[in-house]
């Protein structure tokens, strides 16, 4: 995610730590940083998250209305997620359509919430082929200090399971209802610096990384989704220490957000 240019003393100083299997703010290499969770921080919203991981701080909103349905998915409700890189979380973020980097962060948000199921989207049909509800998932990052891939996982994740459907407030139904929740797919996102494999890279460590890759696990220890990123490459072990490490802090960061 990271474009900016690292000074070579910095570079050096992370990775001699790293030989000693150590890392600049003191975690271990498979450690994540401290999680928080608001939830409910947007009014007009249907459901909304403030998520911080470590100093990396990301808001999502949901915005639920009615729509007409896809041809060939007459009876399935649409969620579609977006991300924005505003100035204010970091000065190499630019105003503007979205970037290359935001397109990517939504994608992969999107797909580990849409292939785990998250949303039984069956249950958001109004009138099979002629009415839907339509989820639109908003992400705005608003602090960055690295891994903003897992810190928007986790907002839009906390966002949907506090947002409720409004069949009511549209004269569809005569109370609102939760969204139909499934499982919280939860993303582990991890950075190869030399040899090592490190959980959660702040900015300086995902600034000098080679490659990234980013798992989504459900409820049950499923891989969901991958995305990689970097041109470095990622082999064989490191992959299966990368699953290992996904299911293991997926189960952790399930109990820390409830």
């Amino acid at each position: 995610m990271s474009n900016y240019v690292t000074s070579q003393i910095k570079r050096d100083h992370l990775m001699n730590l790293l030989a000693e299997g150590r890392r600049e703010d003191g975690r271990q290499l498979d450690e994540v940083r401290k999680i928080t969770v608001e939830t409910g921080v947007i009014e007009s919203a249907e459901g909304s998250a403030k998520v911080s991981l470590g100093n990396t701080t990301v808001m999502a909103g949901i915005k639920i209305i009615p729509g007409a349905p896809y041809m060939d998915a007459p009876g399935d409700g649409v969620i579609t997620t977006g991300a924005e890189l505003i100035p204010l979380a970091h000065a190499s973020f630019e105003p503007g359509p979205p970037s290359e980097d935001a397109i990517e962060l939504a994608r992969v948000v999107d797909r580990g919430i849409r292939e785990s199921g998250m949303i039984d989207v069956k249950k958001l049909c109004i009138k099979e082929g002629e009415e839907i509800w339509m989820v639109f998932i908003d992400i705005y990052a608003l602090d960055y200090d690295g891994n903003l891939f897992d810190a928007c996982n986790l907002a839009a994740v906390c966002a949907l399971r506090s947002a409720k459907v409004p069949w009511k407030q549209y004269g569809k139904g005569e109370e609102d209802l939760p969204l139909p929740v499934t499982c919280l797919p939860i993303s582990v996102t991890e950075c190869k610096i030399g040899n090592d494999l490190i959980v959660d890279p702040n900015f300086d460590e995902e600034a000098i990384a080679a490659a990234r890759l980013t798992v989504t696990t459900d409820d049950d220890g499923n891989f969901r989704a991958m995305q990689k990123g970097g041109r470095g490459s990622i082999t064989r072990s490191d992959l299966s220490l990368c699953l290992d490490r996904a299911v293991e802090i997926g189960k952790q960061i399930r109990k820390i957000i409830g």
